[in-house]
């Protein structure tokens, strides 16, 4: 597994300061990106947290999460949260160290009271000092909140005070980009209400127990959750139960749950999302399909990365962006003039660079900036490299009709077949292997590149993946991308 080491640098370490006006909630931030370009030190926020005990909670949540190895919990994490203000809201995001949970938590606009929110992302200071001082937050308590120092403070400080170098593994990286490309395939299967959805989380098996790391499923029975042990009609996949832990922490602010997955039941586990409604916020796990599997390895990204047009499309996208808490695939391929399925393939490159994330609950993409390069993760993916190994070796032949392809690996020799509906195959044995659970295989990207570059540029690469999107009317349009 390749790794960088990155270093966060912090005027002070973060911390809950008692003051003449009350209570203060400093979270210090280490180099991020703005609309003015990159600070060493950004503010995005100076007011008053609506609901001190839920937010302070939910952060610690969001905080157990990237300290968190759910598959080999014996070696430890320690990432510090993103944190993006959009302009509307702060979303405060974690990856465990498996790769195999993402954490959010976005602090709507009913969550803040006072001072303007600003735009762009960074790191925060999150420490066990901090997080012992959360845990005391009284429920009827003020709390300023501070993202970022004065900057009064940033001018007079010498320098940072405190540095972290933490190892950045390239699957991280691909974690998030797998994430996005995952969640927006999701649809809402299940609501429950806050006594209800109380009661099926604390039923869960903690980590730790003897058999808990298992796939499980859940069917909506009623007002509740029942589980079931093979997926039926209607279930949703719940691939390891204690993974769900860091919802605890929230459970006594809850309003509702809500659960999200891909709209058709397999018979192999699938990922799913899990949101807790809190007072003017939302705090959402996105939990990959079994706990020894992490999102880096999907695959979902790798069709639109395999496409010629991805790339230049998402430099121009890219400057159509602005932080947006809701991205608009319409509006943005009319201000590209581009296709939409060109806008997303765009969209789901950028998202490799860490530069797009995707809401489940408003069912739209948003805009942040993680320190990552454009196509980094792409240049480290096995199988895209590979795929382009295949073409550039002549490997590739399309035989009449186009409908089959043959592959010539030194003296094995694969076939691609792609039926009338779009849906491919392949006779390697990854394809028998996964049926396209994790993605496309190096054969089918690989056919896919040739066919693209047959009908010119811009005819898209014959790889497509349906995609289902959320209206402002709450309605489900479904397209290809």
């Amino acid at each position: 597994m390749s790794q960088s080491a990155h270093a966060y640098a912090y005027l002070r370490p973060s911390a809950v300061v008692d003051g003449a006006a009350g209570r203060s909630l400093a979270l210090e931030t280490s180099g991020g990106a703005t609309p003015l370009g990159d600070a060493a030190h950004p503010r995005f926020f100076a007011g008053f947290l609506a609901e001190p005990a839920p937010a302070a909670a939910a952060l610690l949540a969001v905080a157990d999460v990237a300290a968190a190895r759910y598959y080999q919990p014996q070696l430890r994490a320690s990432l510090d949260p993103v944190v993006t203000a959009n302009g509307d809201r702060l979303r405060f995001e974690s990856f465990s160290g498996c790769c195999g949970v993402y954490a959010r938590l976005d602090v709507l606009a009913a969550g803040l009271d006072g001072g303007a929110i600003g735009h762009g992302t960074t790191n925060v200071d999150v420490n066990n000092p901090l997080r012992e001082a959360l845990t005391r937050i009284a429920p009827a308590e003020p709390l300023h909140l501070a993202v970022g120092p004065d900057a009064l403070e940033v001018t007079t400080f010498d320098g940072p005070v405190v540095e972290k170098k933490v190892p950045l593994p390239e699957r991280w990286l691909r974690g998030f980009a797998e994430t996005q490309v995952t969640a927006a395939g999701f649809d809402l299967r299940a609501e429950l209400p806050a006594a209800e959805a109380v009661r099926f989380l604390r039923s869960l098996p903690r980590g730790g127990r003897a058999g808990a790391r298992t796939v499980q499923w859940v069917v909506l029975a009623g007002r509740t959750l029942r589980p079931t042990t093979r997926p039926v009609a209607g279930a949703v996949c719940l691939p390891g139960p204690e993974r769900l832990a860091a919802l605890q922490r929230v459970l006594r602010h809850a309003r509702a749950l809500r659960i999200y997955g891909p709209p058709a039941v397999g018979d192999g586990p699938t990922a799913s999302a899990w949101e807790v409604e809190l007072p003017g916020m939302r705090l959402t796990l996105t939990l990959s399909p079994d706990p020894s599997r992490g999102f880096s390895g999907e695959g979902g990204v790798l069709g639109a990365l395999a496409t010629g047009t991805a790339e230049p499309d998402a430099d121009l996208v890219a400057t159509l962006l602005a932080w947006e808490p809701r991205i608009e695939v319409a509006e943005l391929a009319e201000q590209a003039g581009l296709a939409p399925a060109r806008v997303r393939a765009a969209l789901t490159r950028l998202g490799t660079a860490g530069q797009i994330g995707y809401d489940v609950a408003e069912a739209a993409y948003f805009h942040r900036r993680l320190p990552y390069e454009s196509g980094r993760a792409e240049s480290a993916n096995p199988r895209l490299k590979a795929a382009r190994a295949l073409v550039a070796a002549g490997a590739v032949r399309l035989e009449e009709g186009g409908a089959t392809a043959v592959v010539t690996v030194d003296d094995h020799v694969q076939r691609v077949r792609t039926e009338a509906a779009g849906a491919v195959g392949c006779t390697c044995l990854w394809w028998a292997k996964y049926r396209g659970g994790r993605g496309p295989c190096k054969h089918v990207l690989a056919v896919g590149m040739v066919r693209e570059a047959q009908a010119g540029a811009g005819a898209g690469s014959g790889i497509h993946a349906r995609t289902r999107t959320r209206g402002q009317d709450g309605g489900v349009r479904e397209g290809t991308r």
